[in-house]
């Protein structure tokens, strides 16, 4: 019975053999039929229960080739007609678009402008400042309290308008008191008058002496004297009541209050009661260059009236127009300017007194000149070029010459001719004889056609 049994360590030889052993050796040779040595059981289970995921992988990789086989089987005819089309060669109609378009997309546009014939100023340009023709510091011509004020401050006040009172009171006091002086000489003198036409009468009678006379017509030229002093006392008297009432000299804004009510001004305070400005007209005081006078100086002189823009700050915006009034007597030698005075009407108040202007002194005005726009004026270092539009849609280039430039446009003296199609924009990739495919603002490509009667018809009203 033990014959037919054996245990699970020589049941299972390959097993036990731990991976790596050596086996027993016999005389210095491993032995072949030697036993190998037994596991332990928790070894055994270790190897029963570890994961294999080298087979579990390999099922899954067989699956999407599956899958993948299948579809290609199901996409089979698909592939076919794609691989047909991509062998077969273009038609000639489909060559013939391919071609057109990538000639078409091979032209660079650019977008052009046309010569023009015009007229340009010829325009002096300088620095200002807006300066009023008149500004004027109110102050108060008596002493006394400040009792009222019929003003506020920023008002457009007229010439001859209420301004501000003062307490008249003393002077009015001291009016009547140089008008009863006045009324008591006026006595004394009527009184010597008429003993100098009796002592005058006696005289030729022989009953008085001749020097009572004379001494009488001394008194009465004295009297006289002293009416006439206090006949200006009254009249000092009466202008020191109507200094008490304070009337704007000029028109103008009226600037911040000085003096408030309730206090005592001083008669010719430094500092004033208020400030006016006129507004209208208003000057601008700017300088230019001593090398520009000459054609300045000469119109000047024959009475010409040069128009002058005054600008902002940017020379973006023209604020007001006006004309060249007045020029210094004398240039200043530290800077080589001559200062100037423009007036202006200033209706709408623009100008602001003070305000930083950019003045432009017409000096010319050139009419039936060549035109063109200043964007579309090329410069190098050498030379002053423009690239032409020909009739072929080719460009050519153009050596030219300038003179005045005013604003956006600049007077060509020679190169182009009113008509010229001149590129502006896209000048960058353009060579001499590129094609080019210019386009004007404002005028109809070639070949376009108009769609104004489609565009009303769908535009009607319902």
């Amino acid at each position: 019975m033990d014959k037919h049994f054996t245990t699970s360590a020589e049941a299972t030889p390959a097993l036990a053999r731990p991976e790596g052993s050596a086996r027993p050796e016999v005389n210095g040779h491993p032995e072949v039929n030697a036993p190998p040595k037994a596991k332990t059981l928790p070894e055994l289970e270790s190897l029963v229960r570890s994961p294999q995921p080298k087979k579990k992988r390999g099922w899954v990789w067989l699956l999407v080739l599956v899958v993948a086989g299948g579809a290609a089987y199901l996409l089979r005819p698909q592939l076919r007609e794609l691989q047909a089309r991509l062998t077969q060669p273009p038609s000639n109609k489909d060559k013939g678009r391919g071609e057109g378009r990538n000639q078409k997309n091979q032209i660079p546009p650019a977008v052009a402008t046309r010569v023009t014939r015009g007229s340009i100023g010829v325009y002096y340009e300088g620095l200002g400042a807006v300066t009023p023709i008149y500004t004027d510091l109110i102050q108060s011509r008596v002493t006394g309290q400040l009792m009222s004020v019929h003003f506020k401050e920023g008002d457009l006040v007229k010439e001859g308008d209420l301004l501000a009172e003062i307490d008249p009171k003393p002077y009015q006091a001291a009016l009547i008191q140089a008008q009863g002086n006045l009324v008591r000489d006026e006595a004394l003198l009527a009184n010597a008058r008429i003993d100098l036409v009796r002592y005058s009468t006696l005289l030729e009678q022989n009953a008085i002496p001749e020097q009572q006379v004379a001494t009488q017509k001394a008194l009465v030229q004295q009297y006289e004297g002293t009416v006439t002093n206090d006949q200006g006392a009254v009249d000092a008297a009466k202008v020191n009541v109507d200094y008490c009432t304070i009337k704007a000299p000029i028109s103008g804004l009226v600037g911040l209050r000085l003096v408030d009510p309730g206090n005592i001004v001083q008669a010719g305070s430094a500092n004033g009661m208020l400030v006016i400005t006129q507004m209208q007209p208003m000057s601008v005081i700017f300088t230019l260059s001593e090398d520009l006078l000459s054609p300045v100086l000469a119109k000047y002189r024959a009475g010409a009236a040069l128009a002058v823009d005054a600008y902002d700050r940017e020379k973006t915006k023209l604020i007001a127009q006006g004309r060249l009034t007045h020029i210094d007597n004398q240039i200043d030698q530290t800077t080589g300017t001559l200062k100037l005075r423009a007036e202006f009407d200033n209706k709408d108040n623009a100008l602001f007194p003070n305000q930083f202007v950019n003045v432009k002194l017409l000096v010319q005005e050139k009419t039936g000149v060549t035109l063109l726009a200043t964007a579309a004026i090329q410069r190098n270092g050498q030379n002053t070029y423009a690239y032409v539009v020909k009739p072929d849609s080719t460009v050519t280039i153009k050596q030219i010459g300038t003179g005045v430039t005013e604003g956006d446009q600049t007077e060509v003296t020679s190169g182009l001719a009113p008509g010229d199609e001149v590129v502006m924009t896209g000048v960058d990739k353009l060579q001499e004889g590129t094609v080019v495919d210019a386009q004007v603002p404002g005028e109809r490509a070639p070949g376009e056609k108009a769609t104004g009667g489609k565009a009303g018809k769908r535009g009607k009203r319902s």
